[in-house]
């Protein structure tokens, strides 16, 4: 059964196409890559998928189980999409603290779980200004799964990540296909494409193309 679904959608900026009526089924359980040059409108498929822009025309339909008819951002959703910001003056547990706090549907248990999964030690005093880029990415993953989410949007995960976190987030993400769950994500790294997409999609001529 398909999580997402993009019927004939058509965006353009400023007078230049992105998509022009493009279709896409995303399938439950599966977990699906975008591939695509600079510039092709991966951050913009992301951000309509979650209701954060909307297409000039056509329909992005989501499952209903995720999409509350009183909220415009699917619920249960993971996300990373372009880099998000933190309180630079708060450690990396403070942050994830405070945006726990804004549905109230975890504790400090379940965020401390979740840093662990992607190898940024919860315990850390060192405030988010003074984090590397592989550390920022770390703590933009464990947001995107912190609540449990059961779909997960992201783009680049495994940007400024070193081999050894590469290899922890994939198993994590394997893991959460085995758990019938549904990932989407963009690489720049056709390794990442080969060893997890079970589908991949390209982003062409303003168009999605299934390619496997």
């Amino acid at each position: 059964m398909p999580v997402i679904e993009l019927e004939k959608v058509t965006k353009s900026f400023k007078g230049v196409p992105i998509f022009d009526n493009a279709s896409a089924t995303f399938e439950a359980g599966k977990i699906h890559g975008i591939v695509g040059p600079n510039g092709s409108g991966k951050s913009i498929l992301f951000k309509m998928i979650c209701g954060f822009i909307l297409p000039d025309t056509g329909k992005v339909i989501i499952d209903s189980q995720y999409q509350s008819p009183s909220r415009t951002f699917p619920e249960q959703f993971g996300v990373i999409i372009d880099r998000p910001g933190y309180l630079p003056q708060k450690t990396g547990l403070d942050n994830l603290r405070d945006l726990a706090k804004i549905r109230g549907a975890i504790g400090d248990a379940e965020i401390r779980d979740a840093m662990e999964k992607v190898g940024l030690p919860p315990g850390l005093k060192q405030k988010a200004r003074n984090y590397s880029l592989g550390m920022k990415q770390k703590l933009a993953l464990a947001q995107a799964i912190m609540e449990d989410q059961k779909v997960l949007i992201l783009d680049e995960p495994f940007n400024a990540l070193d081999a050894d976190s590469v290899d922890l987030v994939r198993n994590l993400l394997k893991k959460h296909r085995e758990q019938g769950r549904t990932v989407i994500f963009t690489s720049h790294n056709r390794e990442d494409i080969d060893l997890l997409a079970d589908h991949t999609l390209r982003i062409s001529n303003s168009k999605l193309e299934r390619i496997s």
